[in-house]
């Protein structure tokens, strides 16, 4: 094994890891979901999304299309695991809505068939590597640019705001670390299905960062004045009488 080998698989473990908390960040919003029995207003459509990514991804990697990507087939078949029993738990609380249900099972099952049919084709009717991994490689980085949806709605909202409140600053840092880890790994032997769509996500989580150290102060600031003016409101339900008077006390 050579020295590129080497780093080039120590860096694809570290992307390994900082990719698996970042599938498994979610999993406070299903504690809660299983706590309360309910789904309430969460979308499954992240979830169902990010399964797709993972499935292709998971084909990308195999022997047959991209020999020597192992470590994307290992972390992309966690994620597949991790994603259908987040698809499960909402299959499970989604109440008594059958619409919601079904639409979820139909959903599911379009994704299914189309990566059965994409192995299909790839597997069968490209005969070889090449052929196997630019197909199966575009199909990849369309999936991830229309991931990017998600982040660039998010960055919307703290412009607009000047918060960043809704924008988590460890979330951020992971998907940079988990987006140079990765863009490094694609890089030392080069590809460009890898390299492309993680150099894109790089590029988003630095401007999050840049976003996050401009609005900090100012997301500081308005939550201090949106406690000050909690703090301010009179509670009219403590009256305190004293000398004959009536005063209000604020809470």
């Amino acid at each position: 094994m050579t020295a590129a080998d080497i780093a080039r698989t120590a860096v694809g473990i570290l992307g390994n890891v900082i990719s698996a908390f970042l599938f498994l960040s979610p999993v406070p919003t299903f504690v809660r979901i299983c706590k309360k029995g309910s789904v309430e207003q969460y979308s499954p459509v992240p979830y169902l999304a990010t399964l797709a990514n993972c499935m292709v991804w998971t084909l990308y990697g195999l022997p047959m299309v991209r020999p020597n990507s192992l470590l994307v087939v290992t972390i992309n078949g966690a994620g597949c695991v991790i994603e259908i029993i987040y698809v499960l738990l909402f299959l499970m609380y989604s109440d008594r809505r059958k619409r919601q249900r079904l639409k979820l099972l139909l959903f599911l099952l379009l994704e299914l068939i189309f990566v059965a049919l994409l192995s299909f084709f790839a597997l069968t009717l490209l005969h070889t590597h090449k052929k196997r991994s630019a197909v199966v490689g575009t199909v990849c980085i369309l999936g991830n640019i229309m991931m990017y949806a998600s982040p660039l709605s998010v960055m919307k909202l703290v412009i607009t705001t000047k918060s960043v409140e809704y924008m988590p600053f460890f979330l951020s840092l992971a998907s940079f670390g988990n987006g140079v880890a990765w863009t490094t790994y694609a890089l030392i032997r080069f590809d460009p299905f890898i390299t492309i769509p993680n150099g894109l996500g790089t590029l988003f989580s630095v401007a999050q960062l840049i976003l996050y150290a401009t609005y900090y102060k100012s997301t500081k600031r308005q939550m201090a004045e949106r406690k000050g003016k909690s703090q301010g409101d009179v509670n009219l339900s403590e009256v305190v009488v004293g000398n004959g008077t009536l005063t209000a006390t604020a809470k």
